[in-house]
């Protein structure tokens, strides 16, 4: 099924209406900090205003762009870019049942938004994270380049404590242990807890810069260009379970 996008429209909406939509329907419930700009999707429902002589509109969507959590993002893209000149896409959200294109409009729409409201920003980078079984295909149906899942060079870690606990992010726990390494932690707590690695997110980047600037950054692009990956990593990350170490 695909959706009429005659009805469709896209505009700035308010920081609290975007985290309230973020938080109870996005699979993550997280809000990051660092978005910036929140752009709402709305559809004409047909059905006519109360008080204004036009029709109601819902809205169905969300899509959110901030400073990306690296500071040196932009340097990992080009050097053509400046440090302030890239947004990471943080977050998406639309309803289900309003169609197979819906995603792919919303984010041109957005592309376009950014361009006429934030001329500044020449590039866009988000990640699909295969502990979610996700791949990248939005980012792939709207043309963004693929720069792989191993730019990170370090292994990332996720954490329980306790064997039927949820797993936490080592940036989760780093406040309570000021360290988010394995080993250190094990001199740190006083009961076993269980690690597996993080599998390394897929990177895309999408360049917003007219045409001139475009073929610039592109020169200059610090990782290559690689085919889409085509299908979700379905393989369970190895799980070890860590005894403390006593100092004593």
């Amino acid at each position: 099924m695909y959706c009429d996008t005659s009805k469709l429209s896209i505009r700035q909406i308010d920081r609290q209406t975007a985290k309230t939509m973020i938080e109870k329907y996005h699979y993550s419930h997280l809000w990051s900090p660092k978005n910036a700009v929140s752009l709402g999707l709305f559809i004409d429902t047909g059905e006519e205003h109360s008080f204004f002589d036009e029709n109601e509109e819902k809205l169905i969507g969300v899509i959110t762009y901030g400073d990306p959590v690296g500071r040196l993002t932009s340097q990992s893209i080009s050097e053509a870019l400046e440090k302030t000149s890239v947004y990471e896409l943080t977050r998406l959200f639309i309803h289900d049942g309003y169609g197979s294109n819906i995603e792919s409009w919303f984010i041109s729409q957005s592309f376009n938004w950014l361009r006429k409201n934030k001329p500044k920003i020449k590039a866009l980078i988000s990640y699909a994270s295969p502990m979610e079984g996700h791949s990248g295909t939005i980012y792939q149906a709207t043309n963004w380049i693929y720069q792989g899942n191993k730019i990170r060079f370090n292994d990332s870690w996720l954490f329980k404590f306790e064997e039927d606990g949820e797993w936490q992010h080592g940036r989760t726990i780093f406040p309570y242990y000021k360290s988010n390494n394995p080993e250190v932690i094990r001199t740190k707590v006083t009961k076993p807890f269980w690690i597996k690695k993080e599998k390394r997110k897929h990177r895309y980047i999408y360049i917003l810069a007219g045409k001139k600037h475009k073929k610039k950054i592109m020169n200059t692009l610090k990782h290559e260009t690689l085919p889409y990956p085509k299908s979700r990593d379905t393989d369970e990350s190895k799980i070890i379970k860590l005894e403390p170490i006593n100092k004593s």
